[in-house]
């Protein structure tokens, strides 16, 4: 007996055109290039998860640094300040307060300046 191998293709081109949709053009209707449309796009999502965490990173200490100039500080001597006042708040947490609470973040910096002297 003959075994056709339809199905199994046909399977992962359907996988590839329903990851595909929504993309324009051939992308969305053509195996070949919606599955480079889709690989592509893997790598992308990949790499940018990576990615996210260095800009929020660099998000936050631009957002810190810019209100401890406010304050008369530098950012490397706030951060250095904090460390040896045992203040442990992680950057996020800073940069919210600076962004969002003012007061709370120039006694924070206060503080720091007694330290750091």
């Amino acid at each position: 007996m003959r075994i056709k191998r339809g199905t199994a293709a046909s399977k992962r081109h359907k996988k590839y055109l329903k990851m595909a949709k929504g993309y324009r053009g051939s992308r969305s209707a053509l195996y070949c290039t919606a599955r480079e449309s889709v690989e592509k796009a893997l790598v992308y999502a990949y790499r940018d998860r990576k990615q996210k965490k260095r800009e929020f990173r660099k998000l936050w200490i631009i957002r810190i640094s810019a209100a401890c100039k406010e304050h008369g500080l530098a950012y490397s001597r706030f951060m250095r300040g904090l460390s040896v006042a045992e203040i442990g708040l992680n950057r996020k947490v800073l940069a919210d307060m600076a962004v969002n609470d003012k007061g709370s973040f120039a006694k924070l910096a206060e503080m720091v300046k007694a330290q750091v002297k």
